[in-house]
């Protein structure tokens, strides 16, 4: 098969060469109204044309290279004084895979254990260039189902306005959850 992004033959959609090239990831942090961290690795504008695939086939296999190059990566580093869990932002399927699951698959470790469709939104309208008056005028609404960790790791492909994970965060304050942090993939304000 060809690399997508440089056509070379590759054993992989994306290449090693293109991997180190232009994959690498950075460390970029905001902190939401409410004072938890988001911690992402991509700026939106670096990797927007690989994160359009994520409703393909194609995409699948880009999250997994993504998810690889930095969740895995972050996951081997962390050290905490008790497992915590991550927790995926609306896991629905769409195009036979959940691309927040690829991610929170990716932080497995000795510290980080990842619980999957715990956290599934009611609301399907789509974000997608919407205002953060429209998204916060049509809340995600979550489900939540219960889990034994109280510390928390909240996972998501894209923070834009973080209205979407600060909703995720004060439904499970309420269930008397603590956040540790938030990792994305990419920070659109960077």
């Amino acid at each position: 098969m060809k690399c997508i992004l440089c056509e070379s033959f590759s054993l992989t959609h994306i290449c090693k060469n293109c991997q180190q090239t232009f994959l690498t990831p950075s460390i970029y942090k905001r902190r939401l109204d409410n004072g938890i961290v988001v911690i992402s690795f991509y700026k939106y504008s670096e990797i927007k044309h690989l994160l359009h695939q994520k409703h393909t086939d194609l995409g699948f296999y880009i999250f997994h290279i993504l998810a690889k190059l930095s969740f895995s990566k972050f996951a081997h580093k962390f050290v905490f004084d008790e497992v915590v869990a991550s927790l995926a932002i609306d896991e629905f399927v769409s195009s036979n895979y959940a691309h927040t699951a690829i991610l929170n698959k990716h932080l497995k470790s000795k510290y980080i254990k990842p619980r999957f469709s715990k956290l599934i939104a009611k609301n399907r309208i789509s974000y997608s260039g919407k205002t953060r008056q429209f998204r916060l005028e049509n809340p995600r609404d979550f489900q939540y189902k219960k889990i034994k960790e109280n510390n928390i790791i909240l996972v998501d492909d894209i923070i834009t306005t973080g209205s979407t994970l600060s909703q995720a965060i004060t439904l499970l304050q309420k269930q008397d959850k603590t956040i540790l942090f938030c990792l994305t993939l990419a920070d659109v304000q960077k």
